[in-house]
């Protein structure tokens, strides 16, 4: 995988993407926070609209801080938890820390897993590595899922 990385180390790489995802997050929840000052006067307004949002704050009203991890191990909801958290506006105390977390296991998943279909689809390694990763990346996404349809019903 060095040369998908162009000889960066791994932990390099897991930093990048842990700052990333941790700047993202905060930008989420600010503007969350800013819908919440502005009310229906916001730019961001829209974004509540969508349907993901009810979903999402459902997860955060019912697990509070744990939901925004939980959320970086999804497709599609991140975003949304995010932002219902600054709408919300959870505690800094507890939303630093569960963005931390967060961004952890995001970069962990993309250090690792999504580097290595990365890898398989530029013909980097054996294409049954693409599929495991694929499979590790649909069973997650299925369990987060069932998890939080269990629980939001």
């Amino acid at each position: 995988m060095e040369e998908l990385t162009e000889g960066w180390p791994v932990w390099a790489v897991f930093i990048f993407f842990f700052c990333g995802a941790f700047v993202r997050g905060n930008a989420m929840y600010w503007i969350g926070r800013a819908i919440r000052s502005g009310g229906a006067k916001s730019r961001w307004a829209g974004l509540l609209e969508r349907p993901g949002m009810a979903k999402a704050e459902q997860l955060v009203a019912k697990f509070g801080p744990p939901a925004v991890p939980l959320g970086h191990l999804t497709v599609g909801v991140q975003s949304a938890i995010n932002i219902t958290a600054g709408v919300l506006r959870m505690p800094q105390s507890r939303w630093l820390p569960a963005i931390a977390v967060g961004a952890l296991l995001w970069s962990a998943v993309y250090t690792t897993v999504g580097l290595a279909i990365l890898a398989a689809l530029l013909g980097k390694v054996e294409w049954w590595w693409a599929v495991i990763a694929a499979l590790t990346i649909a069973t997650i996404v299925v369990i987060s899922r069932r998890l939080s349809a269990d629980r939001v019903a």
